[in-house]
């Protein structure tokens, strides 16, 4: 018999909702370096500390077989480093990292940049943040 779960919408909203309300006024931290394994490491130098708001999502959606939840406006930083950004960690308002992290590049990555050369000073922002996950 095939191995096949199918979770429902309400399930897998449900599950989203739960993760991104751990980042309610909590961190994206962008580093250099390669993205550490399943439950490695933070490595690399920290670049940048931008900061969700208060409510740092909105309600998840389902549609098509994925759920998909927005950031909300998150604010921008100034780089404390430069360096080349590698990869991001999403990092609660404790800074207990919350075990997400991401690839960083100018397209095809987890979170796309203009420039992934990142000066010291300069201001590091994100104009748009969404978090999916498949329902199967």
């Amino acid at each position: 018999m095939a191995n096949n779960p199918l979770f429902y919408d309400a399930t897998v909203i449900a599950a989203v909702n739960a993760a991104t309300a751990l980042l309610n006024s909590g961190f994206l931290k962008i580093y250099s370096g390669s993205q550490p394994a399943l439950d490695g490491s933070v490595t690399g130098t920290l670049l940048a500390t931008l900061t969700f708001g208060a409510t740092a999502f909105a309600t998840a959606s389902a549609s098509a077989g994925t759920v998909t939840a927005t950031a909300n406006s998150i604010g921008s930083a100034t780089a404390a480093a430069t360096n080349t950004a590698g990869y991001f960690v999403l990092v609660k308002s404790d800074n207990s990292t919350v075990g997400a992290s991401g690839s960083v590049g100018t397209s095809g990555a987890d979170l796309n940049m203009n420039s992934t050369s990142i000066s010291s000073g300069a201001t590091v922002s994100c104009s748009a943040f969404t978090i999916t996950e498949p329902q199967t």
